[in-house]
């Protein structure tokens, strides 16, 4: 198994923990060569990047919050624990997805790239705290 350590560096000694299964990070931020398969998990594309730019291997569009829970979020930080429930609601209601995503991560290395500026407060964030669906 492959695991990253604190220098982003490859490292094949260690299991790679749980919340690692993904690494997230800005669409907006340089590809590199530690993030295997970039999964765009926006349901919206993100304003000014071509494709190319964006070096993206999968848009899983359908994997992101509803139309409806998007809105309602706004960013707003003070609404993150509600629409972290919510979300999470949403991905258990939606095997098909899951199961796309499951089948990226049995091939290798998994970024999930998300537009939003608040590093904190994404689907990406969520996805990845929430692993465990992904085994």
């Amino acid at each position: 198994m492959i695991a990253f350590n604190s220098n982003d560096e490859f490292n094949t000694d260690m299991q790679q923990p749980e919340n690692h299964r993904f690494r997230i990070k800005r669409v907006y931020e340089l590809p590199d060569k530690h993030d295997g398969r970039r999964i765009l998990v926006d349901r919206l594309w993100p304003r000014g990047l071509t494709k190319e730019k964006a070096s993206i291997d999968l848009w899983l569009k359908d994997i992101a919050p509803s139309t409806e829970l998007r809105k309602w979020f706004d960013h707003d930080p003070g609404r993150w624990e509600e629409f972290k429930e919510r979300y999470l609601d949403e991905l258990k209601g939606n095997s098909e997805q899951i199961q796309l995503l499951k089948q990226e991560l049995d091939k290798g290395i998994v970024t999930l790239v998300y537009g939003a500026k608040d590093e904190e407060h994404n689907q990406a964030v969520v996805i990845q705290e929430n692993s465990w669906l992904f085994r």
